[in-house]
């Protein structure tokens, strides 16, 4: 067993206001996102490929064999592409708000 002394003590209150100072810098960061309409274009693109899926799972209820398994695995990939554009969108931190409708819907769609 250590016998705490000073070191150790001034070693521990340095960690932990490193770690504070991180943590108060990540929610800073997080309190600056937003407000350009950007995560509502995200998560309308994700529903968009989310609706496609859901289609493409239902098309694949209805089949056998190896097509059912690529229908199924086109609707996992097609989930899994909504799901990076929504990040990408919200990471690009586009202006939705500047943007017209048409370029809205291209972005939604994929296009």
């Amino acid at each position: 067993m250590t016998v705490p002394t000073f070191s150790n003590f001034k070693e521990f209150a340095l960690k932990s206001i490193f770690k504070g100072a991180a943590v108060a810098a990540m929610m800073l960061s997080l309190a600056a996102c937003g407000g350009k309409g950007d995560d509502k274009l995200g998560d309308q693109a994700e529903q968009a490929a989310d609706n496609r899926a859901d289609a493409m799972e239902a098309t694949a209820d209805n089949m056998t064999g190896t097509d059912r398994a690529a229908m199924k695995a086109d609707a996992a990939a097609t989930r899994a592409a909504g799901e990076a554009r929504e990040e990408a969108i919200d990471d690009a931190d586009v202006n939705a708000e500047a943007m017209s409708n048409a370029q809205k819907a291209a972005i939604v769609n994929g296009q």
